[in-house]
């Protein structure tokens, strides 16, 4: 039987003030692959991106369902959950510095 890995639900702000959100197992490489230009095609041209919140979930669909969640929202429900500091869904807040 496998062990169990955490995943996460991030999401950044990138230069141009947008919001991007993905899913991780380690969420600094992530952001470090996002700046490094290897992250995703959308953050590739909107470099630097800042880490604005994190969410732990027990497995990678349950990172997947809040995701898409997360995605349907207007910016203002998206900006108020990343102020709330309090969880999403079943995932439990990450500090993100």
């Amino acid at each position: 039987m496998g062990t169990r890995q955490d995943w996460y639900l991030y999401v950044v702000e990138c230069a141009d003030g947008t919001l991007y959100t993905g899913i991780s197992t380690d969420v600094p490489r992530r952001i470090a692959e996002h700046n490094a230009g290897r992250g995703a095609r959308y953050t590739a041209s909107r470099r630097p991106v800042s880490l604005q919140a994190a969410w732990r979930f027990k497995d990678r669909l349950s990172a997947m369902q809040a995701e898409g969640i997360f995605k349907r929202q207007g910016r203002q429900a998206k900006e108020r959950a990343i102020a709330s500091r309090e969880d999403f869904r079943d995932g439990v807040r990450q500090a993100t510095g």
